[in-house]
This record gives C-alpha cells, sequence and structure tokens, in this order.
C-alpha cells in the first residue's frame, strides 16, 4: 500500500558516483562580473513630478506585479535605458 506523495517502483535507485578525475571538456570562462564597487548606482536620483496616461500607469503595475517589482522602478528603469541608448548617438 502506497502513502500518500510517495512513488511506486524504482525511485532514487539509480546511485550517483562522485570521483575526483576530470569531469570532461571544460572551458575556463574569464571573470566578468565588476567588483561590488562598481554595483553602486554612482548617478545621483532627483524627485519629478509627471503626469501619465491611466492606461500607461496601468500597464507599468501589471508588469511589475508579474515581475514582483515596483512600477516606479520599472518606469524608472526604461527611461534610464531609453537615455542611455540615446545619448551615446
Amino acid at each position: 500500500m502506497l502513502v500518500i506523495g510517495e512513488k511506486e517502483g524504482g525511485y532514487m535507485k539509480r546511485k550517483i558516483e562522485y570521483t575526483d578525475g576530470p569531469i570532461g571538456n571544460v572551458k575556463r570562462v574569464k571573470d566578468f562580473l565588476p567588483p561590488p564597487e562598481e554595483l553602486v548606482l554612482k548617478e545621483k536620483n532627483i524627485r519629478v513630478t509627471i503626469n501619465l496616461r491611466k492606461s500607461s500607469v496601468d500597464f507599468f503595475k501589471n508588469v511589475a506585479r508579474s515581475s514582483k517589482s515596483k512600477y516606479q522602478k520599472v518606469i524608472r528603469l526604461v527611461l534610464d535605458q531609453y537615455a542611455t541608448h540615446f545619448s551615446k548617438a
């Protein structure tokens, strides 16, 4: 008789064997992450007041909800990316 949640058959029968030998065709990847001191935002934020359409704010709220973020942060990121992209041109 099976208990609730129990699987029938050969559950966990295959053993994993670990060795100290080579793993296979492994390639070392150069570290691409910046040091912690470069992760801090260097630009100062300023507070602005802006009027947006309700439909736009609703859109950003839905995007933020699906990514478990705040909608103001999503709007800020979009504006930052837009400004960065076009300031390079």
